[in-house]
């Protein structure tokens, strides 16, 4: 047993107020943990404290954290156990910058996010050893500052650790996580699980932010279902060609995952239509990237990618 097979995480910091961010802190509070809900936007915070942070749809609850602050500096004074980090991934590089000020040995800071490789860029700045990702199963959207819908939610999600002497604090956070009724199961395979997701998100991400459809209508039309049908070949073969086990049967069941997706917009969609810059770096970005390294064409990806840059420059 390593020395963390006693760790019992108590103190929880969120980094960003928006609706996963939320729906963490919201269960972690409803747990009886303190709670220290950050964003750098003050009118998506008031709300947490005042009424409560509202979830309705797949989970319904209303329930009010510790506290909230503005600023990633202001955790240094808190000195929160567990950071999770569930902002845009583009934003990662100053946040974890900010967290290295203040870390110390025994706080943990993880990657609650989607995209690939997110984990690494903070490993950059804390190293291995505290740095942690997970997989997070559920769809969700701000109504409101602090008022999430859940138009899903697909328990169980996973975390692992980096280095594997932090295995039995990964294994201690995901028993608080799932005692607070997020399910949460510790994996040795988080890497498979990370692609496996993201291959579903690079195929309906895009596409839907480029045609303002939601993710059953752009399923059921069958000119952008083609699109979507081969971005996720594509992205199959990417991940194949670098020894990634997704498994014999990912396709049917992606397939048959985002078919049953319902009415939902994702992310990258409500990102433009709010005209924020997206995550497409950490997504479509990174299948281009590892097409590149194992020589195979991404033309879909690079395509894409460049039209949502592209969306992104009027902004």
């Amino acid at each position: 047993m390593s020395q963390d097979s006693n760790y019992r995480p108590q103190s929880f910091a969120v980094i960003g107020a928006g609706p996963v961010g939320c729906i963490v802190a919201a269960f972690l509070s409803k747990g009886g943990h303190e709670v220290t809900l950050c964003d750098v936007i003050p009118g998506l915070l008031a709300p947490a404290i005042d009424r409560g942070i509202v979830l309705e749809g797949a989970e319904n609850l209303q329930q009010k954290v510790t506290r909230t602050c503005n600023s990633v500096d202001d955790l240094a004074d808190i000195g929160p156990d567990v950071i999770f980090i569930t902002v845009k991934a583009n934003a990662l590089p100053l946040i974890a910058s900010a967290i290295g000020g203040f870390h110390k040995e025994g706080m943990y800071v993880v990657s609650w996010q989607n995209g690939i490789d997110t984990e690494l860029e903070i490993a950059k700045a804390l190293g291995k050893e505290p740095t942690m990702r997970a997989v997070v199963n559920y769809g969700c959207g701000l109504a409101g500052p602090a008022h999430v819908k859940m138009p899903f939610h697909h328990p169980p999600h996973y975390i692992q650790e980096m280095d594997p002497a932090a295995a039995d604090a990964a294994v201690a956070i995901a028993r608080v996580l799932s005692d607070c009724g997020l399910t949460t199961e510790h994996t040795d395979h988080i890497i498979n699980m990370v692609w496996r997701k993201s291959i579903m998100n690079a195929c309906m991400n895009p596409v839907c932010a480029v045609t303002g459809l939601t993710m059953a209508q752009a399923m059921g039309d069958p000119i952008v279902f083609g699109i979507v049908d081969a971005l996720a070949k594509e992205c199959v073969k990417v991940a194949r060609a670098n020894e990634i086990e997704v498994g014999w049967d990912f396709y049917p069941h992606a397939m048959s995952y985002m078919g049953n997706a319902g009415n939902h917009k994702p992310s990258m969609l409500m990102d433009i239509e709010n005209r924020r810059r997206t995550e497409i770096d950490f997504i479509n970005g990174k299948f281009v990237e590892y097409g590149q390294q194992a020589g195979i064409e991404t033309p879909y990806n690079n395509t894409l990618r460049s039209l949502v840059k592209g969306l992104e420059s009027g902004f």
